[in-house]
């Protein structure tokens, strides 16, 4: 009679989406861990998967949504999902990155768009620019409520180490910062004199005036023109209004979050792009600015390759504020103000 109960009982219909997540741990987390999520497990399913083996971590393809108790539980101990890495590039934006999933894991777009919508807090920044190991076979909402979910853990993670807390509005405040800053920088070590060019003009409430912000949405690769800044009516359009944007501009790296709230000591307010090394150039006041833009002029544009980058000459002096972002320095006391900085925020 017993063994026609479990029979009876492995017999059972489940339903699941084709593809799960399993966490790393025991064989008792596990089945804590599926009967939190829905699955109804209990202490015979345990006896089950233990006779079958040891059930597999990470993403699991069960190749069906209706399969037998019996089946489900084999398959814990078997199956692997098939992954798909794809790169969600620092400075992208959702669009094109839900462009990139719609192709290399043959999902709507449709679909991606309405899951992204459900799920996001801004219109972008929504999901931390890295790579991922993606499985096939995960539908449209699951796969953004998975990205959206893993991001939000990392920014309040990261906000909990700076701050002591986190606060999603004042939290997004600086994700717009630092999707400026990847936008405008022209490498890393570049960003704590973008993100003070940002901060000194928001300080002098003048307006940021800055190219990248309009590069947002399905606009991100396109050249902003003297049309598109008198003619976009967006928060995105820095040069008709102060402040940041109403939201970030495209996706971010830790990197840029970090410059973000601590920018270099600078009292630089302007640069522009040097047409040799494609780095930029800083001044603090507008007639070194117009200066710089007027000698800029005068340098042939050229594009960097391996056989005339010896060529270029790099100056061995750095200015006071370079040298507080490019010299390394010994460990110093962390900065006091801090948290007071972040409960400034709007």
């Amino acid at each position: 009679m017993a063994s026609i109960a479990v029979l009876f009982y492995l017999l059972q219909p489940v339903y699941s989406t084709k593809v799960i997540f399993i966490p790393k741990g025991s064989t008792e987390s596990i089945i804590s861990y599926l009967n939190k999520s829905g699955y109804e497990m209990n202490t015979l399913d345990l006896f089950v998967v233990r006779s079958f083996g040891y059930p597999q971590s990470g993403w699991i393809d069960l190749k069906s949504e209706q399969m037998t108790k019996g089946d489900f539980l084999h398959k814990l101990t078997i199956s692997k999902a098939a992954l798909k890495t794809i790169t969600l590039i620092p400075g992208e934006t959702s669009y094109f990155f839900l462009n990139q999933l719609s192709s290399k894991l043959n999902l709507s777009r449709e679909r991606l768009q309405e899951s992204y919508d459900k799920f996001s807090y801004k219109t972008d920044g929504n999901i931390l620019a890295e790579t991922y190991k993606l499985p096939l076979g995960m539908n449209e909402e699951h796969l953004m409520f998975y990205l959206i979910n893993y991001t939000n853990k990392k920014y309040k993670e990261f906000s909990t180490k700076i701050f002591g807390a986190y606060n999603k509005k004042k939290w997004y405040y600086y994700i717009t910062i630092a999707s400026i800053i990847q936008k405008e920088a022209a490498n890393n070590k570049e960003m704590p004199l973008v993100s003070s060019v940002i901060h000194n003009r928001l300080k002098k409430k003048m307006r940021l005036q800055m190219d990248g912000t309009l590069n947002y949405g399905e606009f991100s690769h396109t050249k902003v023109t003297r049309a598109k800044i008198k003619t976009d009516e967006s928060t995105y359009n820095t040069y008709k209004n102060k402040g940041v944007p109403s939201s970030p501009v495209c996706a971010v790296s830790l990197t840029s979050i970090k410059h973000a709230i601590f920018p270099a000591k600078t009292n630089f307010l302007y640069f522009v792009k040097d047409n040799v090394t494609k780095s930029h150039i800083f001044s603090d006041n507008y007639k070194a600015h117009v200066n710089n833009i007027r000698n800029n002029k005068r340098k042939k544009k050229t594009y960097i390759s391996k056989k005339n980058v010896k060529k270029i000459k790099v100056k061995k002096r750095l200015t006071t504020e370079e040298k507080a972002v490019f010299v390394k320095k010994k460990p110093t006391k962390k900065i006091k103000s801090v948290k007071s900085l972040w409960n400034t925020v709007n």
